[in-house]
């Protein structure tokens, strides 16, 4: 059996790193981090699309390259290497594998093309406050196709264009397709990692179309949540294996007491668990990659694990990243900060680990019962 990605799928890897090494340098990413009022590089955005990236796994005859799920797992990990600065994950994630996942055929012709072209940012509003989301948690409500209620935090509401909104309809919950050009209001939050911007979303009475059947809004989030565990996991796993080498290039540089400091068992000892990590959520992330491109029956199970193992794999990679580099790892001037936000940021997005974890039991549990 193989394991690995095919020649071709190697070649998009290491042309996607070439071009996000031209196009999103950390300088780049530095000047949406020190501008308060730009949220995202919006050249880079429209370059992605032009690449094609957007639409890699959107069908040919709706725009996009009709590729798959395992040329869009090659472009998240290079992504989430460069932490570049735009609203990719929430839009095709969330936004673009729900709508394919659960929109009718005139909503994915109206939506998918725009997707591939840029057009549109999307987002995914469900949680209304802190905790897990869940059926009681719930409060924003779908009446003759208007949508009113409080979505907070919403990572890229600032931006988007479109979002997955999660609300009851007759009380259960459902997933609505929402336009936010009218009855929306937005506030901008203050996050840790300021290049992916969060926003408190207030609608009121606003258009929303639903997705798939009536009540089915908890089962088809999770199925969303699923998929984008996954490719966030390689997003996850590009950003701990550049903390890696980071933190090895500078112990190999750096002097102390007449040595590299990549001589003291100390420092042998974060490398060699930070290896270890970042090994074990990439194996995690390939299983993830097989039970998405098949979608295996599996898929919850490995999309559990992959989300675990990758979350925590960058967490510590980039707080490993900063011990290494010692007192001027702290500081604003090294780049090291950027990947300690960004590992903070990508751990919450989805659902905290301490949410998948219960998850994996819970799926565990009911595989060995039945």
């Amino acid at each position: 059996m193989n394991f690995d990605f095919s020649d071709d799928q190697k070649f998009l890897k290491s042309e996607a790193r070439k071009f996000l090494d031209a196009n999103a340098s950390a300088a780049k990413v530095r000047k949406v981090l020190d501008d308060d009022g730009k949220a995202y590089d919006e050249a880079l955005w429209k370059a992605v699309a032009e690449q094609g990236w957007l639409g890699a796994a959107i069908p040919e005859e709706h725009g996009g390259l009709g590729l798959g799920h395992l040329e869009l797992c090659v472009i998240a990990e290079e992504l989430g290497r460069a932490v570049a600065p735009i609203p990719f994950a929430s839009t095709v994630y969330f936004l673009a594998e729900a709508v394919m996942l659960a929109g009718s055929d005139a909503q994915k012709a109206a939506l998918l093309p725009k997707i591939a072209a840029g057009e549109v940012i999307g987002c995914l509003a469900t949680s209304e406050g802190p905790g897990p989301v869940t059926a009681a948690s719930v409060q924003a409500s779908v009446s003759g196709g208007k949508l009113s209620g409080t979505k907070i935090p919403v990572t890229d509401g600032d931006i988007a264009t479109h979002a997955v909104v999660l609300a009851k309809e007759g009380g259960k919950p459902g997933l609505f397709l929402v336009d936010l050009s009218s009855g929306v209001t937005r506030e901008a939050l203050k996050t840790l990692d300021p290049t992916r911007d969060a926003a408190r979303l207030t609608f009121k009475d606003a258009p929303a179309e639903r997705l798939g059947e009536a009540g089915e809004g908890l089962a088809l989030l999770e199925q969303v949540m699923d998929r984008a565990a996954v490719l966030l996991a390689f997003e996850q796993c590009g950003g701990a294996d550049k903390c890696l080498e980071m933190a090895k290039a500078y112990a190999l540089e750096r002097y102390a007491f007449g040595r590299v400091i990549a001589s003291y068992q100390a420092i042998k000892h974060k490398l060699a668990d930070m290896y270890v990590k970042n090994e074990l959520a990439r194996s995690n992330a390939y299983y993830g990659a097989w039970a998405l491109n098949t979608n295996a029956p599996e898929l919850p199970i490995a999309a559990s694990a992959a989300r675990i193992a990758a979350s925590e794999a960058f967490w510590f990679g980039s707080k490993e990243n900063i011990q290494t580099h010692g007192g001027i790892g702290f500081t604003w001037e090294v780049d090291a900060h950027l990947y300690y936000r960004r590992s903070r940021q990508l751990s919450l997005v989805a659902g905290a680990p301490r949410v998948w974890k219960e998850r994996l039991v819970s799926h565990l549990e009911r595989r060995n019962a039945a």
